[in-house]
């Protein structure tokens, strides 16, 4: 079995919590999994199949600058859970040792892969978040529509009945970005029975139409969605999709959904869209910056619901994250590296 390690800075360091590999086992190596908030990702895999010579380390609090490249030291492989920690040039160029990076999911912005490969770095991915973020965008839908959070405030305090709900069928679903998730939120829309329309900068008109959405321009679908749902992939061209400018023509009953992205979205812009009532409310998975910061103003503002970036942390979605980890660095040790981005 390797030595299986859950670490954070409060405690002490890592390497002396987890003492030294086996001397007798053949090439000892180093292997950190950031971002471990909850404690959960040993159990999710088989680590004990990398071997006794393996050392694997839980990095349970986010960490960047000096402390993250003080507790990657001396590693040969980094697990990075999705974009939670940035693993930019710059710092890899400090990480003489370090061998591979798996990312869970076959696409990582916060990974400079470029850089990663000029200094002999492979950057490996995994299968998984298959509909599971999609399936949080309609758990935040279905709490905004219904003031769930609210109400269930209001009832464990004693109260009772204090909103009025948002029926779904009838009304007008708008889905920026039908790709994958986007199309399977776009298909639960109309089995609720609403109108879907869809838009995004290269949108496929015909795929659109065989889905049973209808293609508009952004303005037109601004303005006539009840609900409008984000599903882009963040890049300098998305980053601000929606400014002040289009929020203010959102209607004031309308809701925004983001299980994509913060930046996607101004969030100056969108705080103030809040607090004056451009719109109803927001139903957030995603921040500019996360975890978000404990004194963060959305975490005041009453016409939200917020969630910890929770889109694809399922136990289904761990399992596939992690196995796939395991065997990427199993391939890679045997020098055939499967997944590579």
């Amino acid at each position: 079995m390797p030595t299986v390690t859950p670490s954070s800075p409060s405690s002490p360091s890592s390497s002396e919590q987890a003492g030294t590999p086996d001397p007798t086992a053949s090439d000892p190596f180093r292997v950190v999994v950031l971002d471990d908030y909850q404690q959960v990702i040993a159990g999710y895999a088989d680590w004990g199949s990398l071997g006794p010579e393996a050392e694997v380390i839980f990095l349970q609090d986010h960490l960047d600058g000096t402390e993250l490249i003080k507790e990657l030291a001396g590693a040969q492989v980094v697990v990075a859970v999705r974009e939670r920690t940035a693993l930019p040039g710059h710092l890899l160029e400090r990480l003489p040792q370090l061998k591979l990076i798996v990312t869970a999911g076959m696409w990582n912005a916060a990974i400079d892969v470029d850089a990663a490969r000029s200094l002999g770095i492979e950057v490996c991915g995994t299968g998984g978040v298959p509909h599971s973020a999609a399936e949080l965008t309609w758990a935040l839908i279905l709490a905004c529509a219904r003031q769930i959070p609210a109400e269930d405030a209001l009832i464990r305090a004693g109260g009772w009945q204090a909103t009025v709900g948002m029926d779904l069928e009838g009304h007008t679903l708008g889905v920026i970005g039908l790709g994958r998730l986007g199309s399977r939120v776009a298909t639960v829309g109309s089995a609720f029975g609403m109108r879907v329309v869809a838009w995004s900068a290269h949108l496929d008109h015909d795929r659109a139409r065989s889905l049973g959405v209808t293609p508009v321009a952004k303005e037109q679908l601004l303005r006539s969605s009840d609900i409008v749902s984000l599903h882009l992939k963040l890049s300098e061209r998305s980053r601000h999709t929606l400014t002040a400018a289009d929020l203010r023509m959102m209607k004031p009953t309308a809701y925004l959904i983001n299980t994509s992205r913060g930046p996607l979205v101004d969030e100056a812009a969108l705080l103030q869209a809040l607090r004056e009532g451009w719109i109803a409310g927001a139903g957030l998975d995603v921040y500019d910056v996360e975890p978000l910061p404990g004194d963060h103003p959305l975490r005041t503002v009453r016409n939200t619901v917020l969630s910890p970036h929770l889109g694809y942390v399922t136990a289904d979605t761990y399992r596939r994250f992690f196995a796939d980890a395991v065997d990427d660095i199993m391939a890679w040790r045997s020098g055939s590296p499967v997944r590579r981005l």
